[in-house]
């Protein structure tokens, strides 16, 4: 009988303190003490976890390190060959655009034949302003003839042999061009300099120039066609005790980034020779 009293209050106890350690648990009270406790035990998980994951590893992986490095240099070269297709792409891209663009010019000046060229050199002087295109005689190509692009007027040519020709820029500084302002239909010329800045002069005082006004060439003295864009007025220089103002011209062609041309074919420049008086037999 001593036995199952004693036995009861032993269940008894356990039951009481089983409860009491329910309602500490959910109240609360008993979480720094489970924190303190499962801390190292979340440790060691973590390590062996850590030291399972690189042993995996390193029993799975790949032991041919050749293999690895030959893997890497193929991936490598085929990176560099995608490159240099990208730049070949961007290249003949660029080229099909002022392909496009000098077709679409001609096709809207209509009145003008032209011999399309290639840019295949430059002169290496610092005080000349020429291009070699790859046209010459055995195109078409003369002396003396315009050559502009889709944006305005380059040059001239100046020098031709069988398959190449020579173009004088207007930024040279023996270029002269007659050109008209369009505003105020005054006419003037446009000369280059060594430096490669062009400058619109004979200018009457009284004229109105305006930063902005477009320069086209005027046709007078039968070296160019008329109504070719030449450039835009960037600065007027006009001084009282002078004859004629001068201003600066700011090119439409960009001469850096020259890549090709058109050549008018259908314009023979007029050459005017000094008359020189017959003598009297």
């Amino acid at each position: 009988m001593k036995a199952l009293v004693s036995r009861f209050w032993q269940t008894a106890f356990v039951l009481i303190v089983a409860g009491g350690l329910i309602l500490l648990a959910l109240s609360g009270y008993l979480q720094p003490l489970l924190r303190s406790v499962m801390s190292p035990l979340v440790g060691v998980q973590q390590w062996i976890s850590s030291r399972y994951i690189a042993a995996y590893q390193f029993l799975t992986a790949p032991r041919d390190m050749a293999a690895l490095q030959q893997r890497n240099f193929e991936l490598e070269q085929q990176v560099a060959e995608l490159q240099a297709q990208v730049i070949e792409l961007q290249q003949q891209l660029r080229e099909a655009q002022v392909i496009y663009a000098l077709l679409d010019f001609a096709r809207s000046h209509p009145q003008n034949q032209y011999v399309a060229a290639n840019i295949i050199g430059r002169d290496p002087s610092p005080f000349l302003h020429y291009v070699i295109i790859d046209r010459g005689s055995d195109d078409g190509v003369r002396h003396g003839m315009p050559v502009v692009t889709n944006q305005g007027l380059v040059g001239r040519v100046d020098a031709v042999t069988a398959g190449a020709a020579r173009v004088q820029l207007i930024t040279d500084p023996n270029a002269i061009v007659n050109v008209r302002l369009q505003s105020s239909k005054v006419e003037g010329q446009v000369h280059g300099s060594v430096t490669g800045e062009i400058s619109l002069e004979m200018i009457p005082q009284d004229t109105v120039i305006q930063v902005g006004d477009l320069v086209l060439t005027s046709g007078l003295g039968g070296t160019y066609p008329p109504d070719i864009l030449v450039g835009q007025v960037s600065d007027v220089r006009k001084q009282p005790n002078q004859l004629f103002q001068t201003a600066v011209v700011q090119p439409v062609v960009d001469f850096t980034a020259l890549q090709a041309v058109l050549v008018i074919t259908n314009f023979r420049p007029i050459q005017i020779a000094p008359l020189i008086p017959t003598p009297i037999p």
